[in-house]
């Protein structure tokens, strides 16, 4: 279970957007899904098409580098940095920042244009869950309409594998819910309002996964 001070920022963000008010919920549960995952070692597989896509990129900059703290290497990764490298260590000391692991899977662009070219364009993002994931990752799906055809073949794939499917939709869910174990379905049905209302939930979620593992901000 994520600490207090943790959770607090999902109730700032409903704070802020009060449509988001019945979705408390299953943003409380993909908070604490998010800290376990990374806790236990894993890491989070983000995919979408278009603004989506944006979206996915956007959430792993958040993730595997300080969004709001600056994530200092702890003392024992310092010390091998300066054994290792002595002449340039404290120049990597200084910039490198502690990550949390998360691979967009829309950047793959040599992967995705060969195997949508040899095998199947619409596999491409289950392709790369079945090549990258493993039981206990999170698969962080997106889909203003739930009803993406690569992303479901995505979720099934992960489904298969004991990797979690946590996805972001617009109203309803579409084909993703019965594919998801958690679905946070914005209150829309307007692409470019859901897509409005999907920022600020990935960032509430990152801020929260920092502050879990980094520290605190006043």
């Amino acid at each position: 279970m994520a600490k207090e001070k943790t959770l607090a920022v999902i109730d700032h963000l409903i704070e802020r957007y009060p449509v988001l008010s019945s979705m408390k919920e299953p943003l409380i549960t993909t908070v604490d899904t998010i800290i376990n995952c990374y806790a236990k070692g894993g890491k989070l597989l983000i995919c979408g098409n278009g603004g989506s896509a944006a979206d996915a990129e956007h959430i792993t900059g958040e993730l595997m580098k300080g969004f709001l703290l600056p994530r200092r290497l702890d003392e024992e990764k310092k010390q091998q940095l300066m054994e290792t490298c002595p002449e340039d260590a404290a120049y990597l000391i200084e910039n490198l920042q502690e990550a949390l692991p998360a691979i967009s899977l829309v950047n793959q662009i040599a992967l995705g244009t060969a195997f949508a070219n040899d095998q199947a364009p619409d596999l491409v993002f289950a392709q790369q869950v079945f090549g990258l994931g493993k039981k206990g990752d999170i698969l962080f799906a997106i889909s203003t309409s739930g009803n993406s055809q690569n992303v479901l073949y995505a979720a099934q794939v992960a489904r298969s594998f004991g990797i979690s499917v946590i996805s972001l939709t617009g109203a309803g869910g579409g084909k993703l819910r019965s594919l998801t174990d958690i679905l946070l379905a914005v209150p829309d049905k307007e692409t470019y309002r859901i897509q409005e209302l999907h920022l600020p939930i990935y960032h509430a979620l990152c801020i929260a996964a920092e502050q879990e593992f980094f520290g605190y901000t006043e």
